[in-house]
This record gives C-alpha cells, sequence and structure tokens, in this order.
C-alpha cells in the first residue's frame, strides 16, 4: 500500500497483519488499535507499540540450500524416519578424527572415549538391527517393493518390543512378516518362495506366521490368485492381453466357486495358460509350473476344471487350430 504525502512523494507502508486473538480480542489490549505488524515472530501494535503476539512457531516444512549448488534445488532438513534401520534412520556421529589437530591430547582421550560409547548399542537394538538387515536382503532377493520393507520393518520392531521373536527363530520370523506384509500389499509371495530365501522350512514359517498374526491382531485374508499373474506372466514372457484374460478368468472362477480349496498359485498359473492359450502366445504347461513353483500335473488339472467349469473347451480348441 502506498500514500502520498504533503510535498507529493510517495511512501510505503509496512506490511500489515492481523494477529490470531481470542474470541474477546478484537484489537490492542492498551489501545484498541486493529493495526499490527509482525518481525521476528513479535506481532506489535503500530499505534502504540505494545507487544501482542510472540514466539510463534512456524510449522511450515523448512527447506534449506546447503551449498551453492544445491540454491535452486532446496533440501529438507535432516532425514526422513524410516524403520528399516533401528535407529530409525536419526543417529548421529561424534566428529571426525581430523578435527582433533589441535587439541590437547586429554581432550583427544576424552574424545575417543565418547565416541567408543556413542558407538555401542543395547542387545535390543542390536537384535533389532539384525533383524531389519535380513529383511533388507530378502525384500531385494524377492523383487518386493520400498512400501513392503517399511511396513515389515515397523511390524518387526512391534514384534520385538513385545517380545514376541523372544524364543523364536530370527529367520523364521522375518520370513513371517514377509509373507503376512507382501500379501496385504498385494505382492503376494508364496511361503515356498520365501523358504527358499531364508532356507526356513514351510511348515516353521506357517506356524510362525500365524503366531505373530494372533498377536500383533492382524487379518489374514486370503491370497487373491490375480495378485501372481502380472509377475508370472512378466517372467514367462506373455503379452499385456493374455495377462488381462487370465485376471478375467480368475475373477469368473472365484465367482463361479471353482477356485474354492486349491492354491493361490495353482488357480493362476491355470488361468495364465488358458488366457495365454486364448490370445495365441506361445507358453506351455512345463513354463508356467516352474515359475509358479507348482507341478505340471497341478496345473493341468487345474487348467481342465476351470476351462470346464467355466464353458472354454470349444474356444481354447479353436484358438490350438
Amino acid at each position: 500500500m502506498t500514500t502520498e504525502t504533503a510535498s507529493g512523494d510517495e511512501t510505503i507502508e509496512p506490511k500489515v497483519k492481523m494477529p490470531e486473538k481470542s474470541e474477546d480480542a478484537n484489537g490492542c489490549p492498551e489501545c484498541g488499535s486493529s493495526r499490527f505488524e509482525e518481525i521476528e515472530g513479535e506481532t506489535y501494535c503500530m499505534n502504540c507499540g505494545t507487544v501482542v503476539d510472540t514466539d510463534r512457531i512456524d510449522t511450515t516444512r523448512e527447506y534449506r540450500a546447503f551449498d551453492s549448488e544445491s540454491t535452486q534445488k532446496k533440501e529438507r532438513v535432516g532425514s526422513t524416519i524410516t524403520y528399516t534401520k533401528a535407529d530409525k534412520g536419526m543417529s548421529t556421529k561424534i566428529g571426525e578424527t581430523n578435527e582433533l589437530n589441535k587439541v590437547s591430547g586429554r581432550k583427544r582421550g576424552q574424545y575417543y572415549r565418547m565416541k567408543k560409547w556413542d558407538s555401542r548399542s543395547d542387545s535390543r537394538e542390536d537384535s533389532l538391527q539384525k533383524g531389519l538387515s535380513i529383511i533388507d536382503r530378502l525384500t531385494y532377493e524377492l523383487n518386493l517393493p520400498k512400501s513392503v520393507k517399511e511396513e515389515a520393518g515397523r511390524l518387526y520392531e512391534k514384534a520385538s518390543e513385545e517380545d514376541l521373536i523372544k524364543g523364536k527363530s530370527r529367520e523364521a520370523s522375518v520370513a513371517a512378516i514377509l509373507y503376512l506384509v507382501a500379501r496385504s500389499h498385494e505382492v503376494p509371495r508364496t511361503q515356498k518362495e520365501i523358504g527358499e530365501a531364508t532356507k526356513v522350512k514351510q511348515r516353521k514359517m506357517n506356524k510362525t506366521y500365524r503366531d505373530l498374526a494372533r498377536e500383533l491382531d492382524l487379518d489374514i485374508r486370503p491370497a487373491d490368485p490375480k495378485n501372481f499373474i502380472p509377475r508370472y506372466a512378466s517372467e514367462v514372457g506373455l503379452s499385456g492381453e493374455a495377462s488381462a484374460r487370465a485376471r478375467k478368468i480368475v475373477k469368473e472362477a472365484m465367482d463361479k466357486g471353482v477356485t474354492s480349496g486349491r492354491s493361490p498359485s495353482s488357480v493362476s498359473s491355470a488361468a495364465l495358460y488358458i488366457g495365454a492359450l486364448l490370445e495365441g502366445d506361445k507358453v506351455t504347461q512345463k513354463e508356467v509350473a516352474e515359475v509358479a513353483g507348482v507341478t505340471q500335473t497341478t496345473v493341468r488339472k487345474t487348467y481342465r476344471l476351470i476351462s470346464e467349469e467355466l464353458g472354454l473347451e470349444e474356444e481354447i480348441e479353436e484358438a490350438k487350430n
């Protein structure tokens, strides 16, 4: 806002801002003026100078440029909190050795003692970090997304705090948690796949995941066969049309109750084989069975059952010819 003085010159008035007031305060408590200005966190009356608000907290995000190169691309202060580390990524280190050149020997000894104690961790944190390291390795080997890694880390920490890991195999506990989280994120992995990566027997993993799900009050739902299809189709090199057709076949089979009592892997592999036949993609039952971790006999029996129940025999025969 600009105003014109008697001499004709224009002056710029300072920024005027109304502070947050209570219901019964409509202006300055001293003079009643409603004109205020805020400078460095303090709001004062422009009429009499009374400070009416101070130490206001800025709750917006804080960004900062740490060097000349990042002036255009400012970074947020501090690292983000992550459950993939025992300290949630918020640890700090005590100085560096090259900073001790100009200090006395006594101070240098004190520094080394402090650094030694700072590097030590309690047994619980050490055990937690070992479990998180296993989660990190398995999510990489099983090609699971970061969201699964974060959630698995959070559940493992919660189970560790409630002493649910105590007395159980660390590998089996991690395998069970990953099995649960991958299923809930609709990127399921079979117990056989996780067992091969962790060397944990399927029976032991099955018992552990049921115990943890009960203790952590997790809702266990059956894995959806449709969620296996994109990965299986990618591994055998099928087209998007065949994958989409397989998902449609699974949905129709589930609606008719054909999939009841059968493993998700067997249903998805059989549907994928049918979809490939109908869309003209070349794939064998052996190839589909290998990526799904089931036998050729399982694929063949399930494929025949689904095709009969959905009335696809004639269409499949025409596609073959």
